[in-house]
């Protein structure tokens, strides 16, 4: 019986997701449902120009947290302690670029996408000015600290962020963990600790380090696609007949619903304590929208 809750949720997020589809398809431009239903329902297309724009404020932003004491902000020199903060940053050594890994922000197609062009045999129209052994799509961790700073100082950098009350429940409907409902899952990821969470939802800031990697671009959950064709053009990659349909767009809607119907079913003290668990995130990003964003105060260092 443990997982009826999560059944009954599957089933109401597929109906939720028809709908959203029917919504978008037969609501007029002027009709409710938020600003994002329009705009599909136009065609929006992000313009490079409107895409530079974004980037710089995000990066902006970034910048102006980064500025607060306690973050990790220089490569250690130890290899062990590397390995460790490093562990969710990958590599293509052939495609010179680098992003990290997070589960739930769309970061498996992207994946899927960078191994069939390797499997292409697609080279960048200018190669960097040094050699390197091209490997598979590897840790970055793995290479010697020379090859890190090289490869941090000329590579492509990529960091994907989400809403991270979205990434809980997406973790939730995965069936990770053995929690009967979403607050009980909620509760052992409180009481799990930041430092021993899981990658599945540990916060962004401590997984993918941005106030040490300089990221070139931040690409935001429901974009992915039309961020991505224009960050790829400017890295010199192909984008057309490569570039998949990112299933981030169909389910956008679907999660902002969801979101707010599971958001109900914790405690005042759970969402106080959410809210303190990814304090960090919810300043460093613009989750502006997310339910956890109303209870946030000033930021600690931890």
């Amino acid at each position: 019986m443990r997982f009826l809750p999560r059944l009954v949720i599957s089933a109401a997020l597929g109906i939720a997701t028809f709908l959203s589809w029917r919504l978008l398809l037969w609501s007029p431009a002027t009709g409710q449902g938020g600003d994002l239903a329009p705009r599909a329902a136009e065609g929006f297309t992000l313009t490079l120009d409107t895409f530079i724009h974004v980037q710089q404020l995000r990066k902006k932003r970034l910048r102006a947290f980064c500025s607060r004491s306690g973050k990790v902000t220089m490569l250690p020199r130890s290899r062990e302690e590397r390995a460790r903060l490093l562990s969710s940053l990958r590599v293509s050594s052939k495609l010179d670029l680098l992003y990290c890994q997070v589960p739930s922000t769309g970061v498996e197609e992207w994946q899927q996408f960078l191994e069939k062009l390797e499997k292409e045999n697609v080279t960048l129209p200018v190669p960097l000015p040094y050699p390197w052994r091209h490997t598979p799509e590897t840790q970055l961790s793995e290479f010697n600290l020379t090859e890190i700073e090289a490869m941090l100082g000329s590579y492509t950098k990529v960091l994907f962020a989400r809403d991270p009350f979205q990434r809980l429940i997406s973790t939730f409907m995965q069936g990770i963990g053995s929690s009967p409902s979403f607050s009980s899952f909620v509760q052992d990821v409180l009481d799990s600790g930041q430092h021993s969470a899981s990658v599945a939802w540990k916060p962004l800031v401590s997984l993918c380090h941005p106030c040490l990697i300089q990221y070139d671009y931040v690409v935001m959950f429901g974009f992915l696609r039309q961020e991505l064709g224009h960050l790829l053009q400017r890295a010199g990659l192909p984008v057309d007949s490569f570039l998949p349909e990112f299933t981030d767009t169909q389910v956008r809607w679907t999660y902002s619903w969801l979101s707010e119907q599971m958001f109900r079913e914790l405690s005042l003290q759970q969402k106080k304590q959410l809210s303190h668990f990814y304090r960090w995130d919810l300043a460093a990003f613009p989750f502006s929208s997310s339910f956890l964003s109303d209870l946030l105060s000033t930021p600690e260092t931890w």
